[in-house]
């Protein structure tokens, strides 16, 4: 009897469990595993079984992939780099990067080498933190990158915290630039703010545009309309210059990028009265023939040592959206679903 009571409980108890596991299954739940991606046999997959995010630790840090299970990246990668580690050389390799403005010498300073991965806990989600070693060769920065991916148990979304850190002796006057580099034959989208008739509430200009000595609205890439900016990425532009660029400060703190009926929107906390970069400018957009770069920017600091900047981006993505470009194509399909990008 007994042996047949501890068998009975041991089956109550394993059937327990299974239901369990099925809830949490069907609740969905975030999963990371040490993964080789394209010559790099140090990289981790993050996924919650909706989409997966591939994050290399090789080099970088670097979000190499982002996107729906089973479906293409939404991210350029640049085959020629893929795999490669170590050297003096900066490379570009594609994804997601965090940068430093203003841009020169220290913003390229090559990320070639392996960074530390520590898993954690946030809010109650788990968090991989990816953290590059002090820049120190071939040339100081002394500054330290860090990227913390949360990804969220269910849907699309994820949190991804982004944090520089003065390690030297001096002040570092910087701000924080993080980079997605897209995948070929999209376009980027952004809000204007509200237009008002001319009158004294509204003798004041709203939004800084920053151009490029490159810039050109006469190429066909762009799309200016009364409520939204956009620019088409092209494998063979027709206009002058085979590069386009421009930065804006985006109120609304959102933009977004369509590619294959897919749309990736990126939000960001909007910092008003701060000193942003390129004339007060927290999202940029630059195109050349072989991706499309989605950019935002964090305020102007002056970095004391031993201190850190954090500027976070939150990120989402949706499948089936119906193509098209211009005003009443963005008001119709990309706003309802900017509305329903909360965390």
């Amino acid at each position: 009897m007994r042996s047949i009571t501890l068998r009975h409980a041991w089956l109550a108890a394993a059937s327990l469990a299974l239901v369990m596991l099925a809830a949490t299954a069907a609740q969905g739940a975030v999963t990371v595993r040490k993964i080789a991606y394209k010559g790099w046999p140090d990289c981790y997959q993050i996924s919650n079984g909706t989409v997966k995010l591939i994050v290399t630790a090789d080099v970088g840090p670097r979000v190499i992939f982002y996107g729906f299970e089973n479906g293409p990246n939404e991210f350029h990668e640049w085959p020629n780099q893929l795999g490669k580690r170590g050297g003096d050389t900066y490379r570009n390799y594609g994804g997601h990067r965090l940068w430093v403005a203003p841009e020169n010498k220290r913003t390229y300073f090559p990320d070639n080498v392996p960074v530390k991965v520590v898993e954690t806990h946030r809010r109650g989600h788990l968090v991989v933190r990816f953290i590059a070693p002090e820049e120190l060769r071939p040339y100081p920065t002394y500054l330290q990158k860090e990227i913390d991916i949360e990804l969220a148990p269910t849907g699309t979304h994820v949190y991804v915290h982004q944090i520089i850190t003065n390690r030297g002796t001096r002040a570092q006057t910087l701000a924080p630039w993080s980079i997605s580099q897209m995948a070929r034959d999209g376009h980027a989208v952004f809000p204007f703010p509200p237009k008002a008739p001319w009158g004294p509430k509204h003798f004041q200009p709203v939004i800084p545009l920053a151009l490029w000595s490159y810039t050109d609205f006469s190429d066909p890439r762009w799309t200016l309309g009364q409520k939204f900016l956009e620019l088409q990425q092209e494998r063979d532009p027709a206009g002058k210059y085979k590069q386009q660029k421009i930065g804006l400060f985006d109120a609304a703190g959102w933009g977004a990028y369509y590619n294959r009926h897919h749309l990736f929107v990126v939000r960001v906390d909007v910092h008003k009265g701060a000193n942003y970069p390129d004339f007060g400018c927290n999202f940029e957009t630059y195109t050349e023939p072989r991706f499309l770069e989605f950019e935002t920017l964090g305020p102007t600091v002056d970095l004391q040592p031993g201190k850190s900047v954090h500027h976070d981006e939150q990120w989402w993505l949706f499948n089936d959206v119906p193509g098209g470009k211009g005003d009443a194509w963005a008001e119709r399909v990309v706003v309802p679903r900017v509305r329903r990008t909360r965390w």
